[in-house]
C-alpha cells in the first residue's frame, strides 16, 4: 500500500513538472504580462550608447525607445561594464542586450542575434599626422589598443596572427582597456599608437576629434553588429528584429544613422549570420 502511494506521488510530481515546463512563459510573454522590460546596456560606446546630461542617449537608444513605444511597457535600462553584458543576459539578470554586439561565430552559436543595427567591420585608427603608420601593416612593432572582450580585441588578435603568417611582424604590445573613452585617451596621449574597433565608432570619434585622430584601414572582412537575447528567447529576438526592419523600411533607422554617424549603413534582412548560428 505504501509502495503504491509512493508511486502515485512520483507520478503526480512528474506530471506537474511536465505541465509546468510546457506552460512556462517565455521572457517575451513575461514582459507583456508584467508590463516591464529590463535591458543591459554599456553606456560608454558613443555614438551607439552614452550618457549625456545624466541620461543614456545615442543611436541604440533611439532604437530602444521605438521598441518600448511599440511594446507599451516600462523600461529599466541598466548601465553596465561591457565585460558583464553577455554573461549577465545568460544569467538572467536582464531580459535582453540593448547594446551593440559584434557578430562572431562563437557568439552566434551562443546567443540569439537580432538583425544587424550597424556595420561592425573592425578598423584601425591612429593619431592624426603619425606618418609612421600609413597602412594597417605598419602597426608591426606598435602599441595597439582594444576593448577587453570585444570584437576589436578579437580582430586585433586575428590580424596579428595574419601579420605573423605573412612575415610582416607582430605588435609591439596589445593593450586592453575596459571602455572606448579610455582607448581614445590612450591614443591621444601617446600611451598607445592605434585603436582597433568598429568602423562607425572610430569614424565618429575621428570626425569629432578636431584633428586628433585619423582612420587607417580595415583589419577584418566586412561584418555587422546587432543585439542579442538568450538562446531560448528566439520569439523575443524575432520581435526585436521585426521592429528594427520596420524602422529600416519606414526610414527612421536611417534618419537616426544620419543624426548620430553622419552617414547611412545598409541593413540586411538575411545573410549576416555565420554557419551554426541560433
Amino acid at each position: 500500500m505504501k509502495a503504491i502511494t509512493f508511486l502515485k506521488v512520483i507520478l503526480i510530481t512528474a506530471i506537474t513538472f511536465v505541465t509546468f515546463g510546457a506552460n512556462a512563459e517565455t521572457t517575451f510573454e513575461k514582459i507583456k504580462r508584467t508590463g516591464k522590460v529590463t535591458v543591459g546596456t554599456e553606456a560608454a560606446f558613443p555614438p551607439f550608447e552614452f550618457v549625456e546630461n545624466g541620461k543614456i542617449v545615442g543611436y541604440g537608444k533611439d532604437i530602444l525607445d521605438y521598441i518600448i513605444a511599440d511594446l507599451g511597457v516600462e523600461l529599466v535600462q541598466l548601465d553596465l561594464p561591457w565585460q558583464g553584458i553577455l554573461p549577465g543576459v545568460l544569467a538572467g539578470k536582464f531580459d535582453f542586450v540593448a547594446t551593440t554586439v559584434s557578430v562572431r561565430p562563437k557568439r552566434a552559436a551562443t546567443y540569439a542575434f537580432t538583425v544587424p543595427i550597424a556595420e561592425g567591420t573592425s578598423w584601425i585608427m591612429k593619431r592624426k599626422g603619425d606618418s609612421s603608420i600609413m597602412t594597417v601593416d605598419d602597426v608591426a612593432g606598435k602599441i595597439v589598443s582594444a576593448q577587453l572582450s570585444s570584437g576589436g580585441q578579437a580582430a586585433a588578435e586575428d590580424f596579428q596572427k595574419d601579420m605573423e603568417s605573412r612575415g610582416v611582424g607582430t605588435f609591439g604590445e596589445l593593450k586592453l582597456f575596459t571602455s572606448y573613452p579610455e582607448l581614445f585617451m590612450a591614443v591621444a596621449n601617446g600611451t598607445a599608437d592605434v585603436v582597433a574597433g568598429p568602423l562607425p565608432t572610430l569614424a565618429v570619434a575621428s570626425k569629432k576629434s578636431e584633428g586628433t585622430f585619423e582612420l587607417v584601414g580595415p583589419i577584418r572582412d566586412p561584418s555587422y553588429m546587432g543585439w542579442v537575447t538568450r538562446p531560448e528567447d528566439t520569439d523575443l529576438r524575432d520581435y526585436i528584429s521585426s521592429i528594427i526592419l520596420e524602422m529600416r523600411d519606414n526610414g527612421k533607422l536611417y534618419e537616426s544613422q544620419d543624426k548620430w554617424f553622419g552617414f547611412k549603413m545598409p541593413i540586411p534582412s538575411e545573410g549576416y549570420l555565420p554557419e551554426g548560428a541560433i
